[in-house]
């Protein structure tokens, strides 16, 4: 191989890792700053990050809304029927923030409890803007926990309708 070409060569393979290395670092950066979306169900699970930001969309759970002294921390609690996050939030609330509301909040699980509920620290809550819209993430979530809830209905009816039908059973 001559010279010219040798040289060629190196200033292609070194333009071709500093593409390389732009594009994976981009990529990390990227990552790093994603919000994912997770229902209080996924986040039960296990599926949401401990520690990193992401989205925690549902229903304020009626009765569960507390609102401390100093006017801008309120504690309140994240349905999507079946499992329930507990959320604290310091600032001001969206106007149409009220309890059986569909939001999305932002923030990170701390990995603490209260009162026996996973604990979400939120930085900022957004809540529908009209009376039918619903983010269609909250949406999915909460079809998916009720479709999962009447399999459940059904898988107990199943085993209440085998269990009297046996001999020895209350069926008459």
């Amino acid at each position: 191989m001559n010279p010219k070409r040798k040289n060629r060569l190196i200033l292609v393979l070194l333009i071709l890792a500093g593409v390389g290395a732009a594009v994976t670092l981009g990529l990390k950066a990227l990552d790093q700053n994603l919000l994912y979306f997770f229902s209080p169900t996924q986040v039960k699970a296990g599926e949401a990050p401990i520690g990193h930001s992401f989205r925690l969309g549902g229903l304020v759970q009626k009765g569960s809304v507390v609102r401390e002294k100093d006017g801008l921390t309120i504690h309140f609690d994240v349905t999507d029927g079946p499992e329930t996050i507990a959320v604290t939030y310091t600032g001001i609330l969206p106007d149409l923030f009220r309890e059986g509301q569909g939001i999305v909040a932002t923030g990170k699980i701390d990995g603490s409890t209260k009162a026996g509920k996973m604990h979400f620290i939120a930085n900022e809550v957004l809540a529908k803007h009209d009376e039918n819209y619903m983010p269609p993430q909250v949406q999915e979530a909460l079809d998916k926990a009720h479709e999962n809830g009447k399999k459940k209905l059904l898988e107990n009816a199943a085993k209440t309708a085998t269990s009297q039908s046996m001999p020895g059973g209350n069926a008459q």
